[in-house]
């Protein structure tokens, strides 16, 4: 599917307009070899301990994306190369980290969407801390499981409901 969040933004004023359309305010890197991606929103909580994302990883993603508040946090990664493979071989469409990755590399070889607020080499401690599916609040609005989420080079947007098929 081809994705210009500008034309979605023109497509859709009026749930622009109404807040039912939102867009993330521009914070983050492009990773992956995806540039455009989209699916229905899953939600991780968590900070400094990608526990969570790893075992979601390891679920089938269905081509939904897994959206990640790691508090802002670019002392350690939330993601690797490991992480992100499995994740392509079960189906996620792609990840947004309020937080760092790493195995950049790596990642920009993988047919995956990633955007991030930045690297870091450090990886984090595997301690089952987080939350799964409860909304996250970053990037200027608050994103709740089940939204939609279509992002490209020219930014990210959260829907409440599917605008495209």
């Amino acid at each position: 599917m081809n994705i210009s969040t500008p034309d979605i933004c023109d497509e859709f004023e009026k749930e622009l307009d109404s807040g039912e359309l939102r867009v993330l305010e521009s914070l983050f890197v492009s990773y992956g070899k995806n540039q455009q991606f989209s699916g229905q929103i899953v939600t991780v909580s968590c900070f400094e301990d990608n526990s969570k994302v790893k075992q979601l990883a390891g679920e089938k993603g269905e081509q939904r994306v897994m959206v990640v508040d790691g508090g802002g946090s670019r002392q350690k990664a939330l993601l690797g190369d490991m992480i992100a493979a499995n994740a392509v071989n079960n189906g996620w469409a792609g990840f947004v980290f309020n937080g760092a990755v790493r195995d950049v590399d790596a990642l920009n070889d993988l047919p995956l969407g990633v955007r991030a607020l930045g690297s870091v080499p450090v990886k984090t401690e595997k301690l089952d801390r987080g939350e799964i599916g409860v909304p996250v609040s970053f990037a200027g609005h608050t994103i709740k499981p089940g939204e939609w989420l279509y992002a490209d080079n020219n930014g990210i947007l959260i829907s409440s409901r599917q605008l495209l098929t």
